[in-house]
């Protein structure tokens, strides 16, 4: 027996599919096959115990797959057939993918080593059990150290003991702020790092005994940037450097390029780049702006990142960096594309389109002899299946209205609910080019909701 021995279970509306596409796999994929039809028209239907009791599995099968959608535990298959039994994709045409045939990420994939500090912006404003909340949800998305932003032009004299209460949870926490006065009774509570240091503060900075961040007094010129890395050298304070990243229409290519020459002439110093500047004022989602952010710090050895989550579009920002760092830092390792690497990164529209043809949608309205419906998204309209039937329109309105004026005597309110909300998946997918599979969320990369299915589901036709 040899697990290369591959045998496929199936229902007779998947078996045309099932037998083209594996006459093309199974040579590329070095294994050999059997299928097995059992007696029902749709195999999302079938349940573990069903199938035990129908199927047959020749003696040199290594591995049954049985379809993604079927429920029940597989214990008792694989106890009764003596081999490994596992469920396939819950669609046909990604069977090439779910045996590898697209490449498989490196095992070491998600590494990193950027530090992702998040700010809690205006945090004297807010109560003490809100800032450890928020801190708490940061964390769980990824942010490695909790920046505590301070109120520029007045003094916080809460700030020890929100960043005492920050240490006593397990973060690590930095103080975002300027003014000694704020910074010294927050360093010794706990805070590791200081943003940030200039001519204004940079004579008390020795005092303080942790790591600073340095920036300019005027970001454009750079002015007194060197003069204050002097002051910190001297003084033998550990520090990072940023040059200030500009917002777009206010220097933001020359800003780069400050980050560009600073590296160029100091290699071995460690970085910062403050990203907020152009996740939180430019009017894109920020999924993209931080994976450019991520990859521009990968490859200039940027080894710090300051996001914020204020403004509406860039509340995910921690996520999005989390999982970009691990992209950009595999890319740039191994000299390769960022490509199908990281599919959690790619909400909007879907990677690949699996919609079926009109064809295929044909000929399951021929093929099926239950008065199920079944929607489908494809080729610009929202398709309505049933036996006998194919409605199909690029409004679902006018395909629902179809249905009502057949009379249909199987359609009551819950059900003309349900095909209501599953027509109005598809034509969000039509309309965002997604895949749409019926009793699926949408995929929405990261921000993807799992959505619990309402479906009747039967054993048998």
């Amino acid at each position: 027996m040899s697990s290369s021995d591959i045998h496929f279970v199936t229902g007779r509306l998947a078996e045309d599919s099932l037998r083209t596409m594996l006459r093309e796999l199974a040579p590329a994929m070095d294994f050999t096959y059997t299928v097995d039809v059992l007696p029902i028209s749709v195999a999302a239907l079938m349940t573990t115990d069903w199938i035990l009791r129908h199927m047959v599995v020749p003696p040199q099968a290594g591995r049954v797959i049985v379809p993604g959608y079927c429920e029940g535990d597989l214990a008792g298959i694989e106890a009764a057939v003596g081999c490994l039994v596992e469920r396939g994709p819950r669609d046909l045409r990604q069977l090439p993918e779910w045996f590898g045939m697209q490449g498989k990420i490196d095992e070491g994939y998600g590494e990193y080593d950027i530090e992702i500090l998040a700010e809690i912006n205006h945090a004297p404003r807010m109560v003490l059990s809100e800032i450890l909340k928020q801190a708490d949800a940061l964390r769980s998305r990824g942010a490695d150290v909790i920046d505590v932003g301070c109120d520029p032009g007045s003094v916080w004299a809460d700030v020890s003991e929100c960043v005492r209460a920050l240490r006593d949870e397990g973060h690590r926490v930095s103080i975002d702020s300027l003014n000694p006065q704020e910074i010294a009774p927050a360093v010794r509570a706990g805070a590791e790092l200081v943003l940030s240091v200039n001519a204004s503060n940079r004579e008390a900075a020795a005092d303080w005994g942790c790591p600073v961040v340095a920036i300019p007094d005027h970001p454009v010129s750079l002015s007194g940037l060197h003069e204050t890395l002097e002051v910190l050298m001297a003084a033998q304070v550990p520090y990072r450097v940023d040059p200030v990243l500009e917002p777009i229409g206010m220097g933001f290519a020359a800003s780069l390029g400050r980050y560009m020459e600073h590296r160029r002439q100091h290699p071995s110093d460690e970085m910062l780049m403050g990203i907020g500047n152009l996740t939180e004022l430019t009017d894109v989602d920020s999924a993209g702006v931080n994976v450019i952010l991520l990859a521009i710090c990968q490859e200039l050895g940027i080894r710090s990142v300051l996001t914020t989550e204020v403004i509406n579009w860039s509340r995910t920002s921690v996520t999005e960096c989390d999982l970009a760092r691990r992209l950009v830092y595999h890319a740039v390792r191994q000299g390769t594309l960022p490509k199908h690497l990281e599919p959690a990164l790619v909400t909007l529209r879907d990677p690949r389109l699996l919609w079926p043809s009109r064809d295929e949608i044909d000929q399951l309205a021929e093929q099926i002899k239950d008065h199920n419906y079944r929607v489908f998204a494809a080729e610009g309209e929202v398709h309505l299946v049933s036996t006998g039937l194919h409605l199909h329109d690029p409004d679902p309105f006018r395909v629902f209205d179809k249905l009502w004026s057949q009379k249909p005597k199987n359609l009551d309110a819950g059900h003309a609910f349900y095909l209501g909300f599953e027509m109005a998946k598809a034509l969000t997918a039509l309309t965002l080019s997604k895949v749409y599979r019926q009793d699926e969320a949408l995929d929405w990369g990261y921000l993807t909701a799992a959505e619990t299915s309402h479906r009747l589901r039967r054993s048998t036709e």
